[in-house]
């Protein structure tokens, strides 16, 4: 058994608990077996290898929600290009972009993919991060979206990160079936779908100018949810298209993005209880408007925040850096920012026994102390961008 004690603030993110994050003061957490036994006061709790918390915040381990953390190669020319100004949509139409990665990712091995994965997950867990989301999407064909998801989890395994997997198979169009859309589109469904089944647990669509249709989008987002897979999908950010309303008629857990949301999307959403996933780092990097927070919030669509990790639109690893830009940047309170890594990010991905501490739950935390000069508050943690001090991670 694993004690944790002596922590400053315990933010639980348990609804069962007051308050927006369940704050707990002067408790101590036990841990036995891969689960939380019991939370009481800190004067009783029971015998066992104590974690010492001193200085710390205990919140629930970290979730990233949206990544595309299997890549090889890099676009640091792009990179210069698009600050010249070259838009991302224009150097995808001409080739890049995207499909600059999938010419790359196709020629790695599997061994080379799980090397470049595991690293950059090991990363992420020193951070405080205990599950990731991780999307195919630079294969582009069957074997190698295959290749993506199966690398994904061996990473997943070798870093001690729980790993999700998601198909994005229509991610963009590679450039041997431009001549033939709905030839490719064919391809998805029936042949590059039951290729990554073993590996995938949701399927989502790139719906955007220079991407796929909205026609495109629900017929493969369709196929997906016909074969057992939660819904997802990118909505609404270079251009509005209606996706994000399409997708929660779909029963979509999740629409990711939104910078150009409608009112009508936003309403749908929130009827489907489906969770808005904003992602600040790409917004920023893309010089993208942010998306319409306030009225996100209005209707009561829950937000999730994370940092949509790839080698173009959002070469930012870090989940700390993400929440404190989706305030800064896109209006979130701290609280938001907060379940936003955490609870709600949990929810997005379909698996909400993760995120919050209670009992009975999950045996997955971090113990976090702000830098140096901050409270240990939520606040404390989330206001300085980066510099967080992980002492201990537990879970994953």
């Amino acid at each position: 058994m694993q004690v944790v004690r002596q922590a400053a603030t315990v933010l639980t993110c348990d609804p069962a608990q007051p308050g927006a994050l369940g704050v707990l003061t002067g408790v101590a957490i036990a841990l036995d077996s891969g689960r939380i036994t019991w939370i009481g006061p800190d004067e009783e709790a029971p015998d066992g290898e104590v974690l010492d918390a001193t200085g710390c915040v205990v919140l629930p381990g970290l979730v990233d929600c949206h990544t595309h953390l299997v890549w090889a190669g890099d676009r640091a020319d792009e990179f210069r290009r698009r600050l010249a100004g070259e838009s991302y949509t224009s150097l995808l139409e001409a080739g890049g972009g995207i499909l600059s990665t999938v010419r790359a990712t196709r020629a790695a091995s599997e061994a080379d993919l799980v090397e470049l994965a595991t690293a950059r997950l090991k990363a992420m867990r020193a951070r405080g991060v205990t599950t990731v989301e991780v999307k195919s999407g630079y294969g582009l064909e069957p074997a190698t979206e295959a290749r993506m998801l199966r690398a994904a989890h061996r990473a997943g395994e070798a870093s001690g990160v729980r790993v999700v997997g998601t198909f994005l198979g229509a991610h963009a169009v590679p450039a041997e079936w431009r001549h033939d859309r709905a030839g490719y589109v064919r391809q998805v469904i029936r042949e590059q779908l039951p290729a990554v089944a073993p590996w995938a647990s949701a399927i989502d669509v790139y719906v955007d100018r220079g991407a796929f249709t909205v026609e495109e989008g629900r017929e493969i987002l369709a196929a997906g949810r016909a074969a057992g897979l939660a819904v997802r999908v990118h909505a609404e950010q270079v251009a509005f298209t209606g996706i994000a309303a399409v997708a929660a008629e779909l029963g979509a857990i999740s629409a990711d993005h939104l910078e150009r949301i409608d009112a009508v999307g936003i309403a749908a959403l929130a009827r489907a209880g489906t969770v808005a996933v904003l992602l600040p780092a790409a917004m920023l990097y893309l010089r993208d408007p942010p998306p319409p927070v306030e009225a996100l919030r209005a209707a009561g669509v829950p937000l999730a925040v994370a940092t949509d990790y790839n080698p173009g639109s959002s070469p930012a690893g870090d989940l700390w850096v993400a929440a404190t830009l989706s305030m800064i940047a896109m209006g979130l309170t701290v609280e938001e920012a907060v379940l936003g890594i955490t609870r709600n990010a949990a929810r997005a991905l379909g698996r909400p026994e993760l995120g919050q501490i209670r009992v009975g739950g999950p045996a997955d935390l971090v113990l976090v102390a702000p830098p140096a000069g901050f409270p240990a508050t939520a606040a404390g943690l989330l206001q300085p961008l980066g510099g967080q001090q992980v002492r201990a991670v537990v879970g994953g």
